[in-house]
């Protein structure tokens, strides 16, 4: 089925894009295999068939530097076996601060309406000060150092210096309850520990200062607290005091008021970079390593090339510290963009706060969710007569599947000029799989294209690459930004285990897609709440889609209840306000699945409830309500931002 285009890239606009650039710069360089200067499809084939001279030749497009050239680009071959760019050093602060100057290279503003500005100079100059001070704690290269903050600039400075000495750093947000903190940084025991004074949501203040002296304690190893004031700024930290035995300080105490150089220390290409940590709503959370190299090449990659993104523009993406978002978006410092920062709820103290900062700050990209787009119809928001938002050219999406009505509201409502990239990836592999581009149309339902270099293809249960079905997301071939490993897994067992179980040296994603005929990307929901009612198999979002376009619906959530010869599709909803789900709504919602899927995507239960389970980072947890459904017992409440929602679910 051909999907409905919504927006087609004027030909001045793709001529224009670094895309196109790239392409031209390939069809000139290398000739074997052929690529077209005006073919998408030649390009992308050749990077999936040539990996290590499509990888050479985006880090010269991207110019980043290695201090020691490497003799390749890979070595080794298999996903599991394949080095990238063996023998070569580089450091990924060193591309994000090669920019100088008075431009703003960070904006933030809170929920409060604070707002911050720090220049490239500026920036720069923290983070060395921040190193510095780090040198004299006695951090050095592999060392770890955490930041249980909120999204603030002190914690893009904290993260670049960590980083400039070669140390790993790991970050969530002040909303993580004491138990999801020390699950994760209790893996990696860091030396230094950032946190606030407090944070905002909603309007109301949280301060932190119990959950920090409950959480030191249980951090073995720890030497050393930092405590950035932010629920008011005008009051400085106390200079220095005792948190269980460990001395805390203040952020400017510790930065100190002397100059001090900024260095980089070199590293290899796969040095661990961050530790970003599974959802945990299965067990004690997975500590996923990602090195330099392959961070920063896939991060360029995706910001130049499919989001072009340029020098002087300014882009947003709604995200706290605790979500890989946060540092796919802090890498576009070394685009030389400006990085637009905001902190709270981004409904306060109205829904159209972000559309606010994005036009005050004239956002050329603008980072978002379903779930939020849902929140703005819901509202009957319409941004564009609302805000002047002639600097935006482009909306991402991610965190679900965008259903067809936010696509067409987005057009309708934001922008007819667009481009609307649905992207699609993850904590594992820090970047996406899926994304937008500027060369191509954006269809209804559809994320745009496979990434660059991203050999993405659906397989059917027999290992068959499949085209305009529905299958199993894989990855064919190595990318440089798999995992360095998990850490406490020194044999790599269970890293392999993670993707590799299913499908012997293929990695194996666990979400639901199909590849259209167009080469666009239909994501239907994680694999492994995969319906299959009388064996057959339904991806969750293709219900979602349906359901939450329906205007008495708020939120949903859909999954299966084992019988004893079958599965029983269970849809739960959170209705509007003065909407009752009665015998009435529950025949329109089970006609429209019908009629807009198929008679087997019809529930067999639809109940009412307050409100729908989601992880810290905004997911909707799925198997945890079928687990309560089933008689078992989640894992790891702790993991959701709202566990108290989970006593509602029965049939």
């Amino acid at each position: 089925m051909t999907r409905e285009i919504l927006w087609q890239p004027p030909a001045h606009r793709a001529a224009a894009s670094q895309m196109q650039s790239f392409l031209n710069r390939v069809a000139k360089n290398r000739t074997v295999p052929a690529v077209s200067a005006d073919s998408w499809d030649s390009l992308w084939q050749w990077s999936v068939q040539d990996r290590g001279a499509f990888w050479e030749e985006l880090r010269a497009f991207a110019d980043v530097e290695f201090s020691a050239a490497a003799s390749a680009a890979t070595a080794g071959s298999g996903m599991l076996g394949t080095e990238w760019f063996p023998d070569s050093r580089l450091s990924y602060p060193r591309h994000l601060l090669r920019w100088r100057g008075s431009q703003a290279a960070i904006v933030f503003e809170s929920e409060r309406g604070e707002r911050r500005e720090l220049s490239r100079d500026e920036l720069r100059q923290q983070v060395a000060r921040c190193a510095a001070a780090l040198r004299r704690d006695g951090v050095e290269a592999g060392d770890r150092v955490a930041g249980y903050m909120p999204n603030v600039p002190e914690t893009v400075v904290a993260m670049l210096a960590a980083t400039s000495i070669g140390a790993i750093w790991s970050s969530c947000s002040p909303d993580f309850g004491v138990n999801a903190v020390v699950d994760r940084f209790g893996q990696i025991t860091p030396k230094v520990l950032f946190v606030p004074d407090g944070y905002s949501y909603n309007g109301k203040p949280f301060p932190a200062d119990e959950r920090v002296r409950e959480i030191v304690p249980q951090l073995s190893g720890l030497l050393r607290v930092v405590e950035v004031a932010y629920l008011d700024p005008q009051q400085q930290a106390p200079g220095h005091r005792d948190i269980a035995g460990v001395a805390c300080v203040g952020w400017e105490d510790y930065l100190g008021d002397c100059d001090a150089e900024l260095t980089f220390t070199e590293v290899p290409f796969g040095h661990p970079l961050y530790v970003l940590y599974s959802s945990g709503t299965t067990g004690v959370p997975k500590c996923i390593v990602h090195g330099h190299g392959g961070t920063l090449l896939q991060h360029m990659k995706e910001l130049m090339l499919h989001c072009d993104l340029r020098a002087e523009e300014r882009i947003f993406y709604f995200t706290t510290c605790g979500w890989m978002m946060w540092n796919w978006l802090v890498s576009a410092l070394g685009v030389g963009a400006t990085v637009l920062l905001f902190d709270g709820n981004p409904a306060y103290p109205s829904i159209s706060h972000l559309w606010e900062f994005a036009a005050r700050e004239r956002a050329a990209v603008f980072g978002t969710s379903p779930k939020f787009i849902a929140a703005c119809q819901n509202n009957d928001l319409h941004p564009a007569d609302q805000h002047d938002l002639a600097a935006l050219r482009c909306v991402l999406s991610t965190g679900a599947p965008l259903v067809e009505e936010q696509f067409r509201w987005i057009y309708a409502e934001v922008g007819a000029e667009l481009q609307l990239s649905s992207i699609s990836g993850g904590t594992d592999i820090v970047s996406c799989f899926a994304l937008g581009n500027p060369l191509l149309p954006v269809r209804v339902g559809e994320l745009q294209c496979r990434g660059l270099g991203m050999d993405v293809a659906a397989w059917s249960e027999a290992g068959e690459s499949l085209v305009g079905e529905k299958g199993e997301l894989v990855c064919c071939s190595p990318f440089p930004s798999q995992p360095v490993g998990f850490w406490n897994d020194p044999d790599g067992s269970r890293y392999e285990a993670a993707y590799f179980e299913e499908h012997d040296g293929v990695w194996h994603h666990g979400d639901f897609v199909e590849i259209t005929d167009d080469g666009g990307v239909v994501i239907y929901g994680r694999s492994d709440a995969t319906l299959n009612p009388g064996g057959v198999r339904i991806g969750t979002a293709e219900i979602y889609r349906i359901v939450e376009d329906q205007p008495e619906i708020a939120d949903s959530i859909v999954v299966g209840h084992n019988t004893d010869d079958d599965v029983e599709i269970c849809l739960f909803v959170v209705v509007q306000d003065g909407v009752e789900l009665d015998d009435a709504l529950r025949k329109k919602l089970r006609g429209a699945i019908a009629e807009r899927a198929t008679r087997r995507h019809m529930p067999s239960h639809i109940v009412a409830v307050p409100a729908i389970p989601y992880t810290i980072s905004g997911k909707k947890v799925e198997l945890a309500v079928q687990q309560v459904l089933n008689g078992e017992t989640p894992k790891n409440r702790e993991a959701l931002v709202n566990p108290e929602a989970l006593d509602h679910f029965h049939l």
